[in-house]
C-alpha cells in the first residue's frame, strides 16, 4: 500500500522518534527504547561540568583560548567526553553574579560570548566530545530567572542568601518566572537566537552540529521552595517545561532536550513531580543531581561522622530515580554530583578521602546500572576547575575575575570543583572512564 504525502507526514508526526531517526545524520545522540544511542550503539559517557567554556573561548580580554585547549586536552586524557556548559547569562545586581554575561534586558546580546560558545563547540568537535548546553538558571550566580524577574518588576528583587529573605523565600521568588509572560518573552527571544545560531567558526547552524548532545531548559529549575507556593505553582511549572521543550524542538528537531532538574529534591521532594516534569514527549531524558552537603545529608562541618548515613541516602536517591526512569522508559543522566574536601579545604590537592569515596559511590552505581542494561547513560561531576585558581585569599569570586573555576561565584573557589592538581580524584575519574569505555 502506498501512503499519500499527507498520510506519511501524519504518521511521522505520530511517531517523533521515527521521523527524527529518518532525518538525523550520523553523529547525533538519539534515544532508542529508553536508552541513549549514538550511530546505532549505546552511548555511555563520563562527563564534567565546564560552565565557563564560552568565557574561555571568547575573543575578549577575559577569554583564554590557549587555556581552553589545554583544559579540553586534559579532560580527554582522563576519558571525559561529555561537557555540560552554560549557554546563557543575564546581567544581575547580585554581588556574586557573573560579569560579563550573554545579555541584558535588551536584544543586543554579547557577541564575544556567543563567539566563545562557537569556539568551545568547535574545539570539542576536534576532540570528539559532546556538549549539553543549558539556556537559563534558577540561581542568580549567572543572573538567571531572578534577573528576568528584576527586569519585568515581578516582585521585589533580592539575591540568594540575603539574610532578610531566608530559605525558601528565594526559591519561591525565582519560581515566579514560569508564570511571568513578559519574562518568558524575553527568555524565548534569547533562546531562539542561540538555538537558531550559525557558528562563526564552522559556518554550520547549531541545529546541524552533532557536537551538541542536548539543549537544557535551565540549571536546576524547580517549582518553588515552600509547599505553600510550590504546590499551587506545579501546573504552571509543568506547562513551562512542556511548552519550552516543544519550542526548542520546533526550532531544532535533531537534538535532544531535557530539563536540568535535580530530581525529587528539586521538586518539593515529590517523585510524582519528577515524573510529570519529564513526561512530555519533547523531554528526551531525565536528569539527576546529587548534593548531600547542600541537602543536609552529610554535614560539611562534621563530614566524617555523618558520611556513612549520608552516602546511604544518596544510594537510595539514585536507585529511586533509576526506577522512575524505567517507569517513563527514558534515559537517566547524573549530571551533577559533588562533595567538599576534607576539613572543607579549598586548596588544590588538599586531602579528599571522603570526596573520592563519594565519587566512587556515584560511579559504582552508574557502572552497575550500565552493566545491567539500565537507563543510566552517563555522569557529569561538578565541576572542572582545571588550571583555574582562586584569585583572593578568602577564595571568593569578585566581579572582574577571569581565572574561572567550576565552583560558581556563589561559592568559594575550590569548594566542590576538581583542580588539575587533585591527583587522587583525577585517578578515580580516569579509572571509571576506563571501566565505562570497556563496556
Amino acid at each position: 500500500m502506498t501512503l499519500s504525502r499527507r498520510a506519511l507526514l501524519a504518521a511521522l508526526a505520530a511517531s517523533p522518534a521515527l521521523g527524527a531517526a529518518a532525518a538525523r545524520p550520523k553523529g547525533f545522540v538519539t534515544v532508542d527504547n529508553g536508552r541513549l544511542s549514538l550511530d546505532g550503539k549505546p552511548y555511555r559517557f563520563v562527563g564534567a561540568n565546564l560552565w565557563y567554556g564560552a568565557w574561555l573561548g571568547s575573543p575578549a580580554a577575559y577569554g583564554d583560548r590557549a587555556r581552553l585547549g589545554r583544559e579540553l586536552d586534559t579532560l580527554k586524557s582522563l576519558g571525559v567526553t561529555n561537557l555540560r556548559i552554560l549557554g546563557s547569562g543575564e546581567q544581575s545586581p547580585a554581588k556574586v553574579a557573573l560579569d560579563p554575561t550573554f545579555r541584558g534586558p535588551g536584544q543586543d546580546y554579547n557577541a564575544d560570548l556567543l563567539t566563545g560558545l562557537d569556539v568551545v563547540l568547535a574545539e570539542m568537535a576536534r576532540r570528539d566530545m559532546k556538549a549539553v548546553i543549558y539556556l537559563n538558571n534558577f540561581w542568580d550566580w549567572s543572573g538567571g530567572m531572578p534577573a528576568y524577574l528584576n527586569w519585568t518588576g515581578n516582585g521585589t528583587w533580592f539575591q540568594q542568601g540575603d539574610p532578610a529573605h531566608p530559605w525558601p523565600q528565594f526559591a519561591d521568588y525565582s519560581a515566579r518566572f514560569y508564570g511571568d509572560a513578559q519574562a518568558n518573552a524575553l527568555f524565548r527571544h534569547y533562546l531562539k537566537a542561540v538555538v537558531g545560531r550559525v557558528s562563526t567558526v564552522t559556518g554550520r547552524p547549531y541545529r546541524d552540529d552533532p557536537t551538541i548532545m542536548a539543549w537544557q531548559l535551565a540549571n536546576e529549575p524547580r517549582p518553588g521552595g515552600s509547599e505553600a507556593f510550590g504546590v499551587p505553582n506545579l501546573p504552571t511549572y509543568y506547562r513551562w517545561i512542556k511548552e519550552t521543550a516543544e519550542l526548542i524542538k520546533s526550532l531544532d528537531f535533531r537534538h535532544l532536550v531535557t530539563t536540568g532538574s535535580e530530581g525529587a529534591m528539586g521538586c518539593l521532594e515529590r517523585e510524582a513531580c519528577v515524573i510529570e516534569a519529564h513526561r512530555p514527549a519533547a523531554i528526551d531524558y531525565i536528569t539527576l543531581h546529587v548534593w548531600p552537603n547542600n541537602w543536609g545529608w552529610i554535614d560539611p562541618k562534621n563530614q566524617p561522622a555523618t558520611y556513612e548515613a549520608g552516602e546511604a541516602r544518596c544510594r537510595d536517591y539514585v536507585t529511586a530515580h533509576i526506577a522512575l526512569a524505567k517507569g517513563l522508559n527514558k534515559p537517566l543522566v547524573i549530571e551533577e554530583f559533588g562533595l567538599i574536601r576534607d576539613d572543607r579545604a579549598f586548596a588544590p590537592d588538599a586531602p579528599a578521602d571522603l570526596k573520592d569515596r563519594f565519587y566512587k559511590t556515584i560511579y559504582g552505581l552508574a557502572l552497575a546500572d550500565m552493566q545491567a542494561g539500565g537507563p543510566i547513560a552517563g555522569t557529569n561531576f561538578w565541576a572542572w576547575n582545571g588550571e583555574g585558581r582562586a584569585q583572593h585569599d578568602d577564595a571568593w569570586f569578585a566581579k572582574g575575575d577571569n581565572s574561572y573555576v567550576g565552583d560558581p561565584p556563589q561559592e568559594e573557589q575550590g569548594l566542590f570543583g576538581v583542580f588539575n592538581a587533585d591527583v587522587s580524584t583525577l585517578a578515580v575519574i580516569k579509572a571509571h572512564a576506563a571501566a565505562v569505555a570497556a563496556l
